[in-house]
């Protein structure tokens, strides 16, 4: 007589349920490749049209044509002109160039910090944690924007100081992510045999903790620069940005919110190039993050 166990098997269900299982799974991946494909080649085309701006047929991003004033999309100017005739594509792509270098810098110079400090304050805890962690907790009791708009009053503008801004309004949010992996990367099982076999502590920081977690946030980076970008649009919307004579989304923005009833392309075109742009940088983080997530589930 055959067991319980085996009469009571159905294999055509469990089949079933395993095949709906795994075409579920492959239609999620489909979605999060396509997804990401997606956004990765939005961010490479402004990251090529910024670094090739000079070397595109574009006109000169501040030459005036008085005769093409606030004239919309056409032949001569393909997204239309400004109040003052200046080719709004032209501005877009060197507008993008300021804002991917703004974007980059800051986020670079408040991931090199708050890393730093996240991971000396998560590995060795105690006062310098407190120290660390009380410092962002007060930064972080600003509201981000009107902080931003005080560092930019006190430094003035220019693209340094607005770069010095942003990375200083960055800088908790590395510092608390950075601290949350080395909290949970000190307890492993590599750290410990690392440290019984007597490694120094910039060893087993630097080689067994760092490599850990800089997964995380490189991912995390790649949000930042979209923040990075939308405040320094905002900041140069609100003439506290880089010089008005250097083009920016934000900057464009505001040139044309006089005339955005009978000439709303002015100001159209540059909030979708910014839209698009921290939309495909947030996509991108996002996918980071769940890959990193992924890979971190399998580790364990």
């Amino acid at each position: 007589m055959a067991s319980p166990d085996i009469e009571d098997f159905d294999p055509g269900v469990d089949m079933g349920l395993v095949e709906t299982a795994g075409s579920e799974a492959v239609g999620r991946r489909r979605r999060f490749d396509f997804g990401f494909t997606l956004a990765a080649t939005w961010f490479g085309l402004v990251v090529a049209a910024a670094v090739l701006a000079d070397v595109l047929p574009l006109l000169p991003p501040n030459a005036l044509d008085a005769t093409a004033g606030r004239q919309g999309p056409g032949a001569a100017h393909w997204l239309g002109a400004d109040i003052l005739g200046r080719d709004i594509l032209s501005r877009i792509v060197f507008g993008a160039r300021t804002s991917l270098i703004v974007g980059v810098l800051a986020t670079a110079l408040s991931g090199l910090v708050g890393l730093t400090l996240g991971l000396l304050g998560g590995y060795f805890r105690g006062i310098s944690e407190s120290l660390t962690m009380g410092a962002m907790d007060i930064l972080l009791s600003f509201p981000a924007l009107v902080l931003a708009i005080a560092l930019a009053a006190v430094l003035g503008t220019g693209t340094g100081n607005v770069i010095i801004a942003i990375a200083i309004l960055a800088l908790p949010a590395f510092a608390r992510i950075s601290r949350a992996e080395t909290l949970a990367h000190t307890s492993r099982e590599f750290v410990t045999a690392a440290r019984s076999l007597g490694a120094r502590h910039s060893r087993i920081i630097l080689r067994e903790v760092a490599p850990n977690i800089l997964p995380t946030v490189i991912a995390y980076a790649f949000v930042i620069v979209a923040v990075a970008i939308v405040v320094e649009g905002s900041l140069s919307f609100l003439g506290l940005g880089v010089p008005p004579v250097v083009p920016t989304w934000g900057g464009m923005i505001a040139h044309g919110r006089s005339v955005l009833g009978p000439y709303p392309h002015i100001s159209l075109f540059p909030a979708a190039a910014m839209f698009l742009t921290v939309l495909a940088l947030n996509t991108i983080g996002d996918k980071m993050r769940q890959r990193d997530d992924l890979r971190g589930g399998v580790a364990a």
